[in-house]
């Protein structure tokens, strides 16, 4: 792993479809964005964050998630995802992240991620428990 700044910032922005709708993943007739999507959209904006600093076979897996969903998002609207840098410890990197649509702010929050060798990582999933 390369060396990793505090602030670099990753940005993801996407504009949602009804597969990232709370009704898609069992909540019929809400026809706003989930939750866990939201979350997958900070998710991506917080690798993008560090996507150089991998090394070769280099992935980055989430580890933790403390967030606020504080707004509904709708169909029909892009939302920005952002993350940035705030600490890092060993392998582990710790974002402060944010969901907007528009003006408002839909979800923020912390989130980490660990920069494991995949190889590994995918060897380590294969053995019994």
């Amino acid at each position: 792993m390369k060396p990793i700044a505090i602030g670099a910032r990753g940005v993801y922005r996407i504009e949602p479809s009804p597969s990232h709708t709370a009704s898609a993943i069992g909540n019929a007739g809400v026809h706003v964005v989930s939750t866990p999507a939201l979350i997958g959209f900070l998710e991506d904006a917080s690798h993008r964050a560090i996507l150089d600093c991998y090394e070769a076979g280099e992935v980055s897996v989430g580890t933790k998630v403390d967030i606020e969903h504080l707004a509904a998002a709708p169909l029909g609207q892009p939302i920005e995802a952002t993350a940035e840098v705030t600490a890092v410890q060993g392998r582990r990197v710790d974002f402060q992240v944010e969901a907007r649509q528009g003006d408002r702010v839909v979800m923020r929050g912390r989130h980490q991620r660990a920069v494991v060798d995949l190889a590994r990582f995918l060897a380590a999933e294969k053995k019994p428990r």
